[in-house]
């Protein structure tokens, strides 16, 4: 490179060079499988006040939660999880319904639409279980339990369509305080807004 070139570059104002694009955040999912479940058990204890068992990760590494236990991911890094079973409707034994058992992101990461996304990618996934004609019952809700002192959990789901269908008085045995809202949203309503 000539000295002539190098003192043009140098002397370009960087005011007038073009700035680099940002990239958008990249926001990626991956399933529960036994090569990654100790960052479940690590988010997990950073993102909740309570232990889970044994049986709870071990369920979650069943092949029917395949779809509906995730780990999220903000640029490569373990930022959340979100953790689902499918359950037969009490009041009607032919369908099924999905219940998130845990859902959570890191503090530094939120606000930056990753539960957001990873809530809708469980719903999504829960959508298609059910348009497969050989799913057996089909998911006609997703619920959860959201401890009545989590005004900003409740306001979230609420964004996503959940309404509260119920209060359970001591849901919460070693939690203060003890209550909590039964928030859920309709699959079928959520598959009629979708293209």
């Amino acid at each position: 490179m000539s000295a002539t070139a190098t003192e043009t570059i140098a002397t370009t104002p960087s005011s007038t060079l073009p700035l680099p694009k940002a990239r958008p955040p990249k926001i990626d999912f991956s399933s529960v499988n036994p090569n990654n479940i100790g960052t479940l058990r690590k988010l997990n204890q950073v993102l909740f006040p309570i232990r889970y068992s044994e049986k709870f990760y071990k369920d979650v590494l069943l092949p029917e939660h395949e779809e509906f236990c995730k780990l999220i991911y903000y640029n490569d890094i373990p930022v959340g999880d979100i953790c689902c079973r499918i359950e037969t409707d009490p009041n009607d034994e032919t369908k099924s319904r999905l219940y998130i058992m845990t859902m959570g992101v890191l503090a530094p990461y939120r606000s930056r639409k990753v539960g957001s996304k990873g809530l809708q990618h469980v719903i999504d996934n829960a959508i298609a279980l059910s348009k497969k004609k050989d799913a057996g019952k089909s998911l006609e809700t997703i619920y959860l339990h959201v401890q009545t002192s989590n005004d900003d959990g409740r306001r979230f789901y609420e964004k996503h369509g959940f309404r509260e269908v119920g209060r359970v008085d001591g849901y919460y045995k070693k939690l203060e305080p003890h209550d909590a809202w039964v928030l859920e949203k309709s699959l079928t309503e959520s598959a009629e807004e979708r293209p």
